[in-house]
């Protein structure tokens, strides 16, 4: 049966030579039908004649309709109507040859009216119903006959995504999926049939599906399905050992192509302790139209996503700018490849380097700058300060004076959760840059109210699958079969997704009017350990037996729990309930100016111990946790 399955579309001198044969036979069964069977009174009446000229009319017609044209294994409402003006036109087509055939010839019909209703009839049943049973025969030599590796799936929700993904299925050649049922949890839809799968309530058919049909499949279609829901089907999968995969939004699938390739594997951005945050701000499209952008980090995580996001907004140009070679080439390529039509550039340098990012601001003359650039790895940074110091606070100050200098209209800068009452060098070194940006527009606010340029900070917390995330980690540990090694079983954080993490970056940028530090409502903070479970169950493994959990103790630097606001922190609300303004305790620009010029002195030269001592002078709410530097905070 192998050469069947390799048949995907029939051939349409095939389909028409069985159109034509099923006309003709229509015809002829309609003779026998209105003689009863009485074979003398069939020949009597040119059966075969009145046949032939049947198919004849039936042919000339179709090649008209061009029904033969579509694909039988698709057939669907929209072919059985062109079948059915066919078989109609033929019947009007037949009726007139009737016509002058009795009238201006032999006073005698080609084929009696009663013989031509039945022959319509018959054959518009039999064109349409063998089509079906192709269809069907395809889909059974795909499913189940021929290929013995397809897998018996249903469907959670029975609404149009559902009903859409089931046809995609059904359709889609290279799918092997089998769906034998649906699940919804309206008690309204329960014991409806949709295509011959009958839908089920919620999850309480399950296990009898796996049992009596042997379902290893869960393709989830409902838009907006609440965490808690979700968290539920993947519970209730777990014990079943069923694999659980989502469908896309209708418009990302419309948008990609309708096939099952879209479906995806459920990820644990999926499993956010709230609901996805999304914003839509029209005043966004008018602040970056026809504007000349600046991205520094370009090649990082937040960045590239920075990049795509801001090229949807028609700015003039955008600027990637980054020290890593081979990401930020291979985010030029993707960009190019997108087939947006926003121009960009890549610069490759360091923003450490004054003289080279004064040469960047003279040429492009950014209008905005979005500062994604910094190193962010708590443990690494705990091991070098004096890099996070060059990158995360002067390459900072040194890109906000330059905006100054080149009348940049706004600069966002990317802070993090970690900044808030600081226990590692990472978080302090952002802390510090977070000063320095505020106190610099509020003097520029003061000196210069007509024109000047606007600082505005963005804070957040974990960005899930960013470089910086445990979630890559956790993935490459649970392919090598485990350990998945998490720190303390009490540890939690702020989550967010990278597209999420994006957009409020650039809705403060445009939104700000400089000087706020912008915070995101997260919800409840993720326990890491649940964020591992989470993951190992996804991945059809189970805790213990297949994959373990092994707690390897607080890395230096690192707390317990994070904290998006400090405890003299007020949030204040804004135009969108899930962003808050952290309200911080302003420092004088002098003051902050001439601390961070000291460290231009001290790097190079001074010891870790003396730099890490001057950053706490400068943030005394800076206090080490697990950390070599700890005893600094006796000293002070």
């Amino acid at each position: 049966m192998d050469f069947l399955k390799q048949i995907r579309i029939l051939p349409r001198w095939v389909i028409a030579s069985l159109d034509a044969f099923i006309l003709f036979q229509s015809a002829f069964f309609a003779y026998l039908v209105r003689f009863n069977f009485e074979l003398e009174l069939v020949e009597q009446n040119n059966a075969f004649f009145g046949s032939l000229v049947f198919m004849v009319l039936g042919v000339i017609v179709m090649l008209w309709t061009r029904s033969y044209q579509g694909i039988v294994r698709h057939t669907g409402f929209r072919d059985s109507v062109i079948i059915f003006k066919t078989i109609l036109f033929s019947f009007f087509l037949a009726s007139f040859a009737n016509l002058i055939y009795y009238r201006l010839i032999f006073k005698n019909y080609l084929i009696p009216t009663s013989v031509l209703i039945i022959a319509a009839l018959t054959s518009l049943f039999l064109l349409v119903f063998y089509r079906l049973l192709v269809k069907e025969l395809f889909l059974y030599l795909r499913s189940g006959f021929v290929n013995n590796k397809v897998k018996v799936g249903v469907i959670f929700g029975a609404s149009e995504a559902g009903i859409i993904a089931n046809d995609v299925i059904k359709r889609d050649s290279n799918s092997n999926f089998v769906i034998a049922a649906f699940l919804d949890d309206d008690p309204k839809k329960e014991g409806k049939i949709i295509e011959g799968k009958k839908i089920h309530k919620g999850l309480d058919s399950l296990s009898k599906l796996v049992e009596n049909q042997g379902v290893s499949e869960l393709i989830i279609a409902v838009r907006d399905l609440s965490v808690q829901r979700k968290k539920e089907i993947i519970d209730a999968c777990y014990i079943h050992k069923i694999h659980v995969s989502i469908v896309p939004p209708l418009n990302q699938w419309i948008n990609r192509g309708l096939n099952s390739e879209a479906i995806r594997d459920l990820k644990i951005e999926d499993l956010l302790g709230r609901e996805q945050i999304s914003l839509e701000n029209p005043r966004v499209k008018s602040g970056l139209e026809n504007k000349v952008v600046l991205v520094t980090g370009a090649a990082g995580s937040i960045g590239s996503e920075l990049c795509r996001q801001i090229m949807f907004y028609n700015p003039k140009m955008v600027v990637l700018l980054d020290m890593a070679e081979s990401t930020l080439y291979e985010l030029d390529i993707d960009l190019r490849e997108s087939g947006m039509i926003t121009p960009h550039i890549t610069i490759l340098a360091d923003i450490r380097d004054k003289s080279s990012m004064k040469a960047v601001f003279s040429k492009i003359k950014p209008d905005i700058v979005f500062h994604a650039a910094a190193y962010k790895h708590v443990p690494m940074i705990e091991n070098y300060p004096e890099e996070a110091i060059k990158s995360n606070i002067l390459g900072t100050k040194i890109l906000a004076d330059l905006a100054v200098l080149y009348h940049v209209e706004k600069f966002v800068f990317v802070s993090t959760d970690k900044a808030v009452n600081p226990t590692n060098v990472m978080g302090a070194t952002k802390r510090a840059a977070e000063m320095y940006v505020q106190s610099l527009n509020t003097y520029l606010e003061n000196h210069h109210k007509k024109s000047y340029t606007r600082f505005i900070t963005t804070r957040f917390g974990n960005v899930l699958g960013s470089n910086g995330s445990v979630v890559p980690l956790f993935k490459k540990q649970i392919q090598k079969g485990g350990p998945i090694t998490v720190t303390h079983p009490d540890v939690t954080r702020y989550f967010m997704t990278i597209p999420e993490a994006s957009q409020l970056v650039i809705e403060a940028g445009i939104m700000g009017n400089g000087g706020e530090i912008y915070a995101f409502d997260m919800g409840e903070p993720l326990k890491i350990l649940d964020l591992a479970v989470n993951m190992i169950h996804l991945s059809g493994k189970k805790v213990g037996d297949d994959i373990s959990i092994v707690f390897t103790g607080l890395r230096d630097g690192e707390k317990l729990y994070e904290e998006l606001l400090n405890d003299s922190e007020i949030a204040k609300i804004t135009h969108h309930p899930k962003i808050k303004i952290a309200q911080v305790s302003g420092v004088h620009y002098y003051k902050i100016d001439s601390q961070l010029e000291i460290f231009f002195n001290m790097v190079g030269k001074s010891s870790e111990n003396d730099l890490v001592f001057h950053l706490k002078s400068i943030i005394p709410e800076f206090k080490s946790s697990v950390s070599r530097f700890e005893v600094l905070d006796r000293l002070n």
